[in-house]
């Protein structure tokens, strides 16, 4: 699926009605099929964009168009049906505590199901070898019949994002998928998601802190700063000082320098690692 904002207002999910906005004349285009991380300090309207990419924000101005259609001006069910093609993942999934691990992630196909068949999944779930598959890429695959209020805060981070895998989704929308996970599991879960991603031609848009992560695993980054896009390169033109530009006094945050370009040939940037809270 192809994004395409111009001009784009928005104002945060939880934000009062006269709160400033948090995304500010931002112009972007996301093609079809591309896997883009969406890097920047906190407050510079990542999780907006992405609640305006769900079609769950209605702007406050500009235009957003998800595969050439203005959700806000579809009837009802058209709008449905366009929810049903995408796939958000809070940093924090909304997972019932006591259901079973299988249950929760075989949720992501509700959208492509029948009534009849959605409530009966609830008891009788309907695809265990694809849930045990799916989780099995995040190293979860012994928690399969668990209960959600019984595994970790990492763990349930994790489910939320194996559900991705068995959405019918064209578009993914990942939302600090790393905030739980150690360095690891963080590398481990990106991977997976940029993996199954460009294999199926699904579009990725994934908003991190973790900008080692994000220079390493994705080709295409842009930085957003104040609601803005204060750039929008490949991630081998990601430089220490365009770094600088975007973070400020967050940069201290960052333990490694990125590499320079220069005219004669560099060995490749060292790693860039940053965790902002």
């Amino acid at each position: 699926m192809q994004l395409d904002f111009d001009q784009l207002v928005a104002r945060h999910p939880a934000a009062r009605a006269d709160a400033p906005a948090a995304i500010d004349g931002l112009t972007l285009r996301i093609a079809h099929g591309e896997q883009v991380a969406v890097i920047g300090p906190s407050g510079a309207g990542k999780t907006t964009l992405l609640h305006v990419a769900a079609a769950a924000l209605r702007p406050g101005g500009g235009t957003a168009r998800i595969d050439g259609l203005d959700p806000w001006s579809l009837p009802t069910r058209a709008l449905q049906r366009l929810r049903g093609r995408l796939f958000l993942a809070p940093q924090a999934p909304p997972l019932p505590p006591r259901q079973r691990v299988v249950t929760a992630v075989l949720a992501a196909r509700l959208p492509s199901m029948s009534l009849a068949a959605s409530l009966r999944s609830l008891f009788y779930p309907d695809d265990i070898a694809g849930a045990h598959a799916a989780l099995a890429r995040f190293d979860l695959a012994d928690k399969l019949f668990e209960r959600v209020d019984r595994v970790s805060g990492g763990e349930r981070q994790r489910i939320g994002l194996a559900r991705a895998l068995l959405s019918p989704a064209a578009l993914w929308l990942i939302d600090e998928p790393l905030s739980a996970l150690d360095p690891t599991r963080a590398r481990q879960a990106i991977a997976a998601l940029v993996d199954e991603a460009a294999t199926r031609g699904v579009t990725l848009v994934a908003t991190l802190h973790q900008v080692d992560v994000a220079l390493e695993r994705f080709a295409r980054i842009v930085g957003l700063k104040a609601g803005r896009v204060a750039f929008d390169l490949p991630a081998r033109e990601v430089t220490r000082e365009l770094l600088a530009q975007l973070y400020g006094e967050e940069f201290e945050q960052l333990d490694a320098p990125v590499a320079e370009p220069t005219d004669a040939p560099e060995p490749p940037p060292a790693a860039v690692v940053m965790h902002c809270r």
